[in-house]
């Protein structure tokens, strides 16, 4: 699909009409990640950063975050969500480690997840460089990317591995 069907005829921003189309089950799985001093993931494991327990912490952010949507971007439609599920994965490397975030959102309806389920890991992302920044001023985020989607008359869609570079441009 080509067609950019967020433009009325007269080349104004509008919100697509999506009263015609059935629901049905839609999930969205969204990806990003923070790379970090390799201190700072010991302050987050031992739960000695001074503002709390940094995943619990940004796992509630990201769920709020993926309620929220239709709020922040302009287009999205407001959707009722049925589940929100965050799950993080440390990497270590030689200098670095890096916290992976994984959002699954779901919902039963007449568009998809996708936007919720993106706002859910960059915000996730976000949470935990805010409350990390005094520790690691020099953290990167992302790569943020939908991983996959199912459901909705697109179908489905799963990225391929090698199609993200998942190493962070330090």
């Amino acid at each position: 699909m080509n067609e950019f069907t967020h433009f009325n005829e007269q080349g104004r921003a509008k919100m697509v009409d999506i009263s015609e189309k059935g629901a049905s089950v839609r999930t969205a799985v969204a990806i990003s990640s923070v790379s970090m001093n390799r201190d700072v993931h010991e302050k987050i494991k031992n739960q000695e950063m001074g503002k709390g327990d940094v995943l619990a912490v940004a796992q509630v952010a990201g769920i709020m975050a993926a309620k929220q949507t239709s709020v922040i971007i302009p287009m999205c439609h407001p959707i009722a969500l049925k589940g929100v599920d965050i799950a993080f994965q440390w990497e270590e490397k030689e200098q670095k480690s890096i916290l992976h975030i994984q959002s699954k959102v779901k919902t039963k309806g007449s568009t998809g997840v996708e936007m919720e389920a993106l706002t859910s890991a960059s915000v996730c992302a976000l949470t935990v460089y805010d409350m990390c920044k005094a520790a690691d001023k020099g953290m990167v985020i992302g790569p943020t990317c939908l991983a996959e989607k199912t459901g909705g008359k697109n179908g489905d869609y799963k990225r391929e591995k090698a199609d993200v570079d998942m190493e962070d441009r330090l």
